[in-house]
């Protein structure tokens, strides 16, 4: 699936903040498997490339980092700013309650201003993928693939 149209290099978000003083923290459940952790990182490899500011990963459960290393991993790149965005396709648990914990924010306002690496960066919980176009349109892409 082509994603190009959505480059963000010059956008700015609705607020006028420069994307690239954003950090795109890419959250995966992790397993186990090994697959789960490749996948995630592809998919983050993926983000970069329509994200001018850094992007990283990290895991709620079994694989590293976990949450906390993921949030120093931003660490000199100059980011004022984090989005933690879960992979995960609608609201549970781990989204409401185990990932704003992991962050340190409030999870009600899914945000909070955190002391990282001796900066003030704000972190904030993005909402799980939910219903969107492009995922119905990969969904009927994977019934396709298993017709043939």
């Amino acid at each position: 699936m082509n994603l190009s149209h959505l480059n963000t290099g010059s956008m700015k978000s609705n607020t006028g903040v420069s994307m690239k003083d954003v950090g795109i923290l890419v959250l995966g459940h992790g397993s186990t498997l090994p697959y789960n952790k490749e996948l995630v990182e592809s998919l983050a490899q993926m983000i970069g490339k329509n994200h001018t500011g850094p992007v990283r990963t990290a895991y709620l459960n079994m694989n590293l980092p976990d949450i906390q290393a993921g949030l120093k991993s931003f660490e000199g790149t100059n980011v004022n700013k984090i989005v933690a965005l879960p992979l995960f396709l609608a609201h549970g648990v781990h989204t409401r309650q185990d990932i704003p914990q992991e962050l340190g924010v409030d999870p009600e306002k899914r945000r909070g201003i955190l002391n990282i690496w001796g900066e003030e960066v704000e972190v904030i919980c993005a909402e799980p993928l939910g219903v969107d176009e492009c995922i119905a349109a990969l969904a009927c892409k994977r019934a396709e693939e298993a017709l043939r």
